[in-house]
């Protein structure tokens, strides 16, 4: 008997932004959908906009796991996991750790399969995990947006860190989709037709 599909079921469980009031809660489980469909349409802009040639299914494949060890190790806040290099470090230790662990509870003949995924080791995949971290802070600040949207102020120093960042990153795709997509987050549902 494997345990692979059941443990990864428990992402629903794991709820993210523990240190913030949020109004709506969001998951693990949520959280991968979203960045996976980001994911593909950076990889999808980046083709048809910029002049790339990435999977844009691998990328989506990429981030749907990008955080499946915090089945394990849980959602760690950004400003604990970032402290200090020491505690940085640790956590990457602990990341590998339930990454094996999680491989461990696959058929053998099927965990080559989501090593691949897990480690992101196929050709071309170092450009796609740049794209999925993107997809990544896109994500939260989607959910930045729509926190503020329900008059919770939490979450405002968060949204201009995370834009910050995002471009830091100097991703034509990243900055297109926020321009041109994340202003329909803040809209209504009659109002995005």
């Amino acid at each position: 008997m494997y345990h692979f599909y059941a443990i990864l079921s428990r992402m629903k469980l794991i709820s993210r932004w523990g240190l913030m009031r949020n109004t709506r809660s969001e998951n693990l489980c949520e959280h991968s959908f979203e960045t996976a469909v980001i994911s593909h349409a950076l990889a999808v802009l980046r083709n048809t906009r910029f002049g790339g040639n990435v999977n844009p299914e691998r990328a989506a494949l990429l981030a749907l796991f990008h955080d499946a060890t915090e089945i394990i190790t849980g959602d760690m806040p950004t400003p604990v996991k970032y402290y200090n290099p020491q505690l940085r470090s640790a956590y990457r230790e602990v990341e590998t750790a339930a990454r094996k662990r999680l491989l461990a509870l696959l058929p053998p003949d099927v965990k080559p399969e989501y090593e691949s995924v897990f480690c992101a080791q196929a050709p071309g995949d170092e450009e796609l995990l740049a794209l999925v971290k993107a997809a990544d802070k896109i994500s939260a600040v989607i959910k930045c947006v729509e926190e503020k949207g329900m008059g919770n102020t939490e979450f405002t120093r968060a949204e201009a860190a995370l834009r910050g960042a995002l471009e830091q990153m100097h991703l034509p795709e990243a900055d297109y989709f926020l321009r041109e997509f994340l202003p329909s987050y803040s809209l209504t549902l009659d109002e995005q037709e």
